[in-house]
């Protein structure tokens, strides 16, 4: 049977947008006669509308005229306790300014396959927010700025777009010398994954604080703020000949893993052995002892990014040339920290 004359299959608007060099969202204002777009835009997308042979079918036009806001939501973060505050801080700023969520998870820490992505954007989304590490990924980076659109990132750092998250150097840099104050001289640290700028501005702080006080007896292992990587960083440091009396882990999980892996050693936190953390998440405080650590307000960073993510979107600006947003951060006190034992 011969195929009836029409737009080809599989055309959508975010192809419309990308042969015309705009965002979707240009697409759909276009489609629907919508002000505040210039003369020489409109026509480029005409243009591509009409060499694609697009048409709209009903369901998209209701889509791209509604007044919700529709925005994606990228994540893919090993820790429960973290995705728990950031997803609770994007519902309930998104619940309040009225606007759609579609959400779409990568595992083990790696972002969702191009294609999944791809169809995010072409559901007629205007912005994404993405959690930790996925900010800071480069291929999806590059599929965003490709689909010119508005883009927040949490606790992380990423050109072009709107950025919030706390000082991570000097939140560690405070934690380590209230561990030098305690009298410790042996110290241990977990990194956080590598590729994130959280993890290594952490770990700058942790070593200046070391080096103002004429600390060199520190041991540094690899993790990923999973809870796995840190029972693996908690027996590594804890087999040293010499261990640490103090270790901290770059997030709560890892740290509850290392109170973990002491307690299967007979060692008693933290008369034996302080721990602390970072983040302040629920898995702060649902063990024994309960972890002394920095406060991140994972909770009001999501809102926050939520808040300057809408405000662009209904300005029609795809990129940030803002200075990151930082929140102050709080180290609270608990039972995990004492002086180190008698040597």
């Amino acid at each position: 049977m011969a195929r009836s004359p029409g737009r080809p299959r599989g055309v959508t608007i975010i192809d419309v947008a990308r042969h015309a060099g705009v965002s979707p969202m240009t697409v759909s204002r276009v489609i629907n006669a919508e002000p505040g777009v210039r003369d020489e835009t409109r026509r480029l997308v005409e243009a591509a509308i009409a060499t694609l042979n697009y048409t709209p079918n009903l369901m998209a036009r209701s889509l791209v005229t509604s007044r919700e806001i529709r925005i994606g939501v990228l994540y893919s973060n090993p820790s429960a306790a973290f995705m728990s505050g950031f997803l609770a801080g994007v519902f309930e700023e998104a619940s309040a300014r009225g606007a759609q969520l579609q959400l779409l998870k990568g595992e083990a820490g790696q972002p969702p396959a191009p294609a999944e992505i791809e169809r995010l954007i072409a559901g007629r989304i205007g912005g994404m927010i993405l959690a930790p590490p996925l900010g800071e990924n480069d291929s999806v980076r590059a599929l965003l700025a490709e689909a010119k659109l508005p883009v927040a990132v949490v606790g992380g750092v990423a050109a072009g777009a709107i950025c919030i998250g706390i000082d991570n150097r000097r939140a560690a840099f405070d934690m380590t010398r209230h561990l030098i104050g305690l009298g410790h001289r042996r110290l241990g640290f977990v990194l956080g994954n590598p590729d994130q700028t959280a993890s290594r501005e952490r770990l700058a702080g942790f070593e200046t604080a070391a080096a103002d006080a004429g600390i060199d007896a520190t041991r540094i292992v690899p993790g990923d703020f999973s809870y796995a990587s840190g029972l693996v960083a908690g027996e590594t440091l804890l087999d040293d000949p010499a261990p640490p009396t103090a270790i901290f882990a770059s997030n709560d999980d890892m740290a509850a893993a290392v109170v973990s892996v002491a307690h299967r050693r007979h060692l008693d936190v933290p008369r034996d052995l302080t721990v602390v953390g970072f983040d302040d998440s629920t898995a702060a405080i649902t063990l024994w002892p309960p972890l002394t650590t920095i406060r991140q307000p994972v909770r009001a960073l999501a809102a926050e990014a939520m808040q300057h993510l809408i405000e662009a979107m209904r300005r029609g600006r795809a990129t940030s040339s803002a200075s990151p947003r930082v929140l102050d951060h709080l180290l609270v006190e608990r039972e995990s920290t004492a002086p180190p034992p008698p040597a």
